[in-house]
This record gives C-alpha cells, sequence and structure tokens, in this order.
C-alpha cells in the first residue's frame, strides 16, 4: 500500500525540498514565467542526447517508467540506460537516476548512473545512503533484475500480486540466492495480504542482508498490518537511530514513522493526524490537508497537535492566513508547541517583525532540542537583524551537532571564504535538491570567468525551482560577459518581475 504510493511518486522524477527544512531563503514570489510542459511522447524515446529541461531528461525518464508501469520491463531497462548513457552529462541528473533505479531494483543501472558522477564531493553522501539503503548483498545479472522488476510491476502496478508472486517462490534457485528476490517475494504476500508469508520472506531477505534498511523498512510495513501493529514501532525505532546522510533518505524514515503509527493506531482522530502528516512527509500537501481536517476533534489535548501540522502544511502551500489561524489554534491549546511556535516565527519573519519572529523562535528552541531548525532559524533572523557575527556562531555550533545541517553549511560558506566551495559542495551533497546552493556554486564559477561551469550548476538550479530570481539574475551575468547583451536584460527583466526588490538586477538595468 505504502509502497505504491511511494513509487507512484516516482514519475514526477525530480523533487524539490520543502520551505519548513530550508528557511527563508526558499520562499519565493510565484513566477509569471510559468510554462506548461510539452505533452510527453510516448511513441518512441527520443534519439537525441537529453538535457538537464523539463522536456528532456524528465520525459524520457516518464516514457521509461510508464513502460515499467505496464510491466513492458525489458522495454523499460533498455530505455533507462540509453537514458544514463546519452544523457547530456550532469551530476544532478546522474545523481536522481542513480537513486530512481535503485528504488525499483534495477542496481546496474544505479550503479551505471553513479559511475559517471564527476564530481564525487557532491554525490558520495547520496550513494553511500542508496547503497546502505537499496543494495542487495550479492549483485544480480541483469536478466535476473528484468526478471524481479517484472514480477515487482505486476504486484505494484496491474493487481496481479498472487499470481505473480506464486510464479516467483517456485524460481526456488533465485530465492535461494537472492536476498532482494525474497524481498519482493515479501512485497507480493503483503500485497496480497498474506501477512505470514510477508514475514516469512523478509525475514529470510533480512538475514540473507541484515544490512539493508529497505528490508527492514517492509518489515516495519508488514507488522503494522499483522495482529500485533505495535511491534512495528520497535522496527520504526531501529530505522530511526540509522545514520542518514542525505534530506532524501532522513524524510523516508520520518514518512514511515508516521505510516506506521497510522497504520497500529486505533482511534480514527489520531489515525487521520498521522496519515496526514504522512502526507505531508510525502509532499501532497492538499492530501495531507484533507486528511488533517478530518483529524480535528472535541478534544482539545488532540487538536493542537493537528492545528500544528495544518499551520505548517498551509504555511508551505503559501495560504498564510489560514497558517496563521491554525498555528495561533495550536498555540492557545499548548504555548509550547515547537511546531505552531515555528510557523508563528516564519509568518512574523516573512511580514519582515525580526523581532517578534526571533522571540518564536527561541522559545520553540526551548522545546526541541532534537533538531537544527530551531536554531538556524535563530541564525538567520540575527542576520536580518544586522548581527551577521553572532550568527555565524550559531551556524558553527549547528554544525558540531548537527552533521545535515546543510543550511548551515551554505550560510557559512557565503560568509567565509576559505569554507565557500567546499561548504556550498557540503550543502549539496545534504540535499541535492537545494537550488540556493547550486546558484551560489554558479555565482563562484563565474567569478572565475567560467561560464560554461556557471550555466551548468544553473542549469541545475533552474530545474529545481524556475521561480528563483536569483537564477536570472547570474544568468543574466553569464550572458552579459559572453556579450549576450539582450539576452542579459531580458534576464535581469526576469529576475525583477519575480522580485521587483532585488537590488542587483536593478544596479544592472540602471534603474
Amino acid at each position: 500500500m505504502i509502497q505504491k504510493i511511494l513509487f507512484t511518486a516516482v514519475i514526477t522524477y525530480f523533487l524539490t525540498t520543502p520551505a519548513f527544512a530550508d528557511g527563508f531563503d526558499s520562499i519565493k514570489p510565484a513566477s509569471p514565467f510559468d510554462e506548461n510542459s510539452a505533452p510527453v511522447n510516448t511513441i518512441a524515446l527520443p534519439v537525441k542526447k537529453a538535457t538537464l529541461t523539463h522536456n528532456s531528461i524528465h520525459n524520457q525518464y516518464v516514457i521509461a517508467f510508464e513502460r515499467f508501469m505496464q510491466s513492458n520491463v525489458k522495454s523499460a531497462y533498455r530505455n533507462f540506460k540509453v537514458l544514463i548513457e546519452t544523457m547530456e552529462p550532469n551530476d544532478y541528473g546522474y545523481m536522481q537516476v542513480a537513486e530512481r533505479m535503485a528504488d525499483i531494483g534495477f542496481f546496474n543501472l544505479s550503479e551505471m548512473a553513479a559511475s559517471k558522477i564527476d564530481d564525487k564531493t557532491l554525490s558520495d553522501f547520496l550513494i553511500d545512503d542508496i547503497k546502505s539503503y537499496y543494495y542487495p548483498s550479492k549483485k544480480l545479472k541483469p536478466d535476473d533484475e528484468i526478471y524481479l522488476g517484472e514480477v515487482f510491476s505486476n504486484i505494484i502496478y496491474n493487481d496481479q500480486s498472487r499470481e505473480a508472486t506464486a510464479e516467483l517462490v517456485r524460481n526456488t534457485s533465485l530465492l535461494a540466492e537472492s536476498d532482494y528476490a525474497n524481498y519482493v517475494a515479501a512485497l507480493g504476500y503483503l500485497k496480497s495480504s498474506n501477512i505470514a508469508n510477508a514475514e516469512k520472506y523478509i525475514d529470510e531477505a533480512i538475514k540473507k542482508n541484515p544490512q539493508n534498511i529497505n528490508y527492514k523498512k517492509l518489515k516495519a510495513e508488514i507488522l503494522s498490518q499483522g495482529k500485533k501493529p505495535k511491534n512495528a514501532l520497535k522496527m520504526v525505532e531501529y530505522l530511526k537511530t540509522q545514520r542518514f546522510y542525505t534530506t532524501d533518505f532522513i524524510k523516508k524514515a520520518n514518512s514511515l514513522e508516521q505510516y506506521v503509527l497510522y497504520k497500529s493506531e486505533k482511534d480514527y482522530a489520531k489515525k487521520m493526524y498521522h496519515l496526514g502528516y504522512y502526507y505531508y512527509y510525502e509532499g501532497e500537501l492538499a492530501k495531507s490537508i484533507r486528511t488533517l481536517q478530518g483529524a480535528v476533534t472535541s478534544k482539545k489535548k488532540h487538536n493542537k497537535e493537528v492545528y500544528a501540522i495544518m499551520a505548517r502544511v498551509y504555511f508551505d502551500m503559501q495560504d498564510y492566513e489560514k497558517a496563521q489561524d491554525n498555528a495561533l489554534k495550536a498555540n492557545k491549546l499548548d504555548d509550547n508547541n515547537p511546531v505552531a511556535l515555528i510557523v508563528l516565527g516564519d509568518l512574523s519573519y516573512r511580514k519582515g517583525d525580526y523581532k517578534e519572529a526571533l522571540k518564536y523562535y527561541k522559545d520553540a528552541e526551548s522545546n526541541d532540542k532534537n533538531s537544527w531548525i530551531c536554531p538556524v532559524r535563530i541564525a538567520q533572523t540575527y542576520e536580518q537583524l544586522g548581527k551577521g557575527k553572532k550568527a555565524v556562531e550559531i551556524y558553527e555550533k549547528v554544525l558540531k551537532t548537527f552533521s545535515d545541517a546543510y543550511v548551515a553549511y551554505y550560510k557559512i560558506a557565503l560568509k567565509d571564504k576559505s569554507k565557500e566551495l567546499a561548504y556550498l559542495k557540503k550543502a549539496i551533497a545534504i540535499n541535492m535538491n537545494y537550488d540556493e546552493a547550486w546558484i551560489d556554486l554558479g555565482r563562484v564559477a563565474i567569478e572565475q570567468q567560467n561560464y560554461s561551469e556557471a550555466s551548468k550548476y544553473l542549469s541545475i538550479a533552474n530545474y529545481i525551482d524556475e521561480n528563483n530570481f536569483r537564477y536570472y539574475y547570474y544568468q543574466g551575468l553569464v550572458a552579459k560577459n559572453q556579450g549576450m547583451k539582450q539576452d542579459a536584460v531580458q534576464y535581469f527583466k526576469k529576475s525583477l518581475a519575480i522580485n521587483p526588490d532585488y537590488r542587483p538586477a536593478k544596479e544592472e538595468l540602471n534603474l
């Protein structure tokens, strides 16, 4: 069940990170330059090299993935392989493909994509997480990957879990050799509600490969649907103790926790709360809100948690009025709720009331010592109050405690030239979808007069967020330095159209 939701989400290919994690640098006005993507050609894979645009790599990936879902797995495998071999070299694209291929059991293709990454400092964290999370203990032959891919596709997408699983378990030689084959069998039995056999085969997969985190994740899902669903929570607690290096995989653990809590909870309102929280971690914000609205009850003690996460979701949806309304409701019921306090701080920060924002963030920090979000928010607010030195001290302190605080790495990179390049890359290594760090890598390349390198980094930032006004400004600088004055002017104008107060773009246009 959860697997179907997760794998369907793969078709979107590139995901952005919620503003809740990034801080205020990711909160931008809507762009007047959004364009509708061209329709996907589902007939044939283009022969020309795929480039990092919404209508190239993305479309070719979708074509192949549609074939995978339709159980035309051999064709999908071939298409994915062609994409990896022929796409225009781009580390971000290779990183994304490496993760997606492991996600659907194409480990040889995942390795192929990873091998093409040029700058390993950007990808080492992600590749380590991919291997510890997904990879089997024994390398599979491509033919076996394709066969298991067909079984997997029929289980998840084609409502043939019983037939596909029955066929797989007759392949005793493959099951004896492959931990991943046992995982797929367990997934099939779970999908067909045969919990006993699902547990049997996932236990065998874990026995063969006790380091694989995805197997233990499935074990938690199986336990959550058994007779004693709360036993799944022990597995979740174990998974949350595992060290993940990247935001993608940290989010997977948080998402699983909420899903298991949803499955194990008896009270309807509490179930809806956890399911709504799960949808939030999955990035399905509208669905999260609808579910959370059904979680509100007459019990004030319960509602404080519901209102708090609703406030967070509404803020990320840029519905600030509803965010404030729910945050105030949560705060009235419990003035120590850190989620509500952070949202109230975010709202104050957005309005430019930095002193009030600082108060909310400090109150939130006093109630949540296990996250870097609060201290980073405090440091960002100190910057706005003109206390840059104090902000840097906080960022440095954060990094001594939290290895995944990519915003802190980014902020120090902007303050300390000696650490600039290394820390920008560290921020991206933790969160490859952090567009601000990609833009500043582009800025550094411009300063070094390496305009082709700058364009490469900037194109990645634009892929992640087409509405980032800083992208258009720096792309304008690239065009200007390459003698393309008219193009530069258009880029600067686009930057100002998104953010009319952006001074560097105004200066370029003599405004």
